[in-house]
């Protein structure tokens, strides 16, 4: 990934995240909930819906931006200031939302335990929201932040340009926006810290911008390994669907199907039910395309159009099959209806990713999403959303589950499940029909 691509990329997921991020103005309903259920003792139940809803909100977007701010690691010695304003922007938001969070909970106890909880909707063990305090409270990542702020604060406006410059001027408000809310004191311990640590940083505009991101990096990096998993792939390859079951798997794809996907350490795991947490649409090839009476795309590599946190892209399908496990699931429609339904999906490229997770709305996507819009209505094609988190959604193991009861998929190949062979027909869908009783 070139530069400008990295930093486009990384602009799209600070963009969709942006809106997930709890602010006070916004959530007084849940405020007021918070000092009831604080007075009366416990919270009832659409309360608890309310509480929970903002917090998963908050744990997908904290987990898209550090790992955004992670994947600009490459590009660490570009000394391009565009990546520090874009990863900083996001480093404050995420500091400032986890301390608005933490402010309600500090001093209303029933608020604490309740985000303590064990949470199984959501994959979360018992005392996640503690860990999220004790991290935030770290000496080590409060310098590494501080130290990222004075940066800023000292090369503010050579910041600003370089945004503008590279049309990014949409960030610089963000920016400011945040500014008001920086940690001002510089007392005891960290003020003596500091006064060394900026003076190394102000010596060296070049030197002092590679410490900074490197220290951002490493923040982010601790807080990534808070929210993984991290011994389910200790001693296992990097990913079991290396390049040679991709180029098995790709003669067999057809344009339609649907790749459904999933990481054995990603952090969706946590925030989604069941074993499948993701999907992916494939397009097929520009011969492929052209054949269906399809638009065609520059890149001839491009062969899948996929949600993922930089937003809904045409992606070639080494990248959506670098995982652990799929499935393709093939749709029982005509080719009249399979036109339609795939000129329908491609109209979305390009929008924004949807970390709020709300079907009603349809400026911004999530990955199973693509293909619920893309489907839903043509021919026999129709799907039922449920409701989770307060949203109606329709989720990678809802699509599996109900695409098999109504006969709407034939279920094609899957990788990954029990083993590391390639299934095909009845034997895929057996693996398929048990991975999706399984709860992980």
């Amino acid at each position: 990934m070139t530069r400008n691509e990295a930093v486009n990329s990384a602009w799209c997921i600070l963009q969709a995240a942006y809106p997930a991020l709890p602010r006070r103005n916004d959530l007084s309903v849940e405020i007021a909930d918070a000092r009831a259920a604080q007075e009366r003792g416990y919270y009832l139940p659409d309360e608890d819906e309310r509480l929970r809803e903002v917090y998963r909100r908050y744990l997908g977007a904290r987990a898209g931006l550090w790992t955004m701010i992670n994947g600009m690691r490459p590009h660490l010695k570009s000394e391009d200031l565009r990546f520090f304003g874009i990863a900083f922007c996001a480093a404050s938001m995420l500091m400032r939302s986890a301390v608005f969070l933490l402010s309600i909970a500090r001093n209303q106890p029933v608020v604490w335990k309740k985000l303590d909880e064990a949470e199984p909707r959501y994959g979360l063990a018992r005392k996640s929201f503690t860990q999220i305090y004790s991290s935030l409270g770290s000496p080590k990542r409060i310098l590494r932040y501080r130290m990222a702020r004075r940066f800023y604060e000292i090369h503010r406006e050579s910041i600003h340009e370089s945004l503008k410059r590279g049309g990014l001027e949409e960030v610089i408000p963000w920016l400011e926006f945040e500014e008001p809310h920086f940690e001002i004191r510089k007392r005891s311990i960290w003020a003596r810290i500091m006064t060394y640590r900026i003076h190394s940083l102000t010596r060296r505009s070049t030197s002092g911008y590679r410490k900074v991101m490197f220290h951002l990096f490493r923040l982010s990096g601790c807080a990534i390994a808070d929210m993984k998993q991290p011994f389910v792939k200790l001693g296992q390859p990097e990913k079991r669907a290396h390049k040679g079951v991709q180029e098995s798997v790709q003669c067999l794809l057809k344009p339609g199907d649907v790749l459904v996907t999933r990481h054995d350490d990603a952090m969706s795991n946590l925030f989604l039910p069941g074993f499948w947490p993701h999907a992916a649409l494939y397009l097929g090839n520009n011969e492929e395309r052209e054949a269906l009476g399809l638009a065609l795309v520059d890149d001839q590599n491009i062969r899948v159009l996929e949600a993922k946190k930089d937003g809904v892209k045409y992606r070639p399908l080494e990248e959506t099959l670098r995982v652990d496990a799929f499935v393709v699931i093939r749709p029982r429609i005509s080719r009249d209806h399979l036109k339609e339904a795939l000129s329908r999906a491609m109209t979305h490229e390009g929008k924004l990713y949807d970390f709020v997770f709300d079907f009603r709305q349809s400026d911004r996507l999530v990955c199973t999403e693509v293909v619920y819009r893309a489907y839903h209505g043509v021919g026999p094609m129709h799907f039922e959303l449920s409701k989770r988190s307060g949203h109606l959604a329709l989720s990678a193991e809802d699509l599996l589950q109900q695409g098999l009861e109504k006969d709407l998929f034939e279920v094609v190949l899957c990788f990954g499940v029990g083993d590391q062979i390639i299934r095909h027909g009845k034997s895929a869908e057996s693996r398929l029909r048990a991975s999706l009783r399984k709860t992980v």
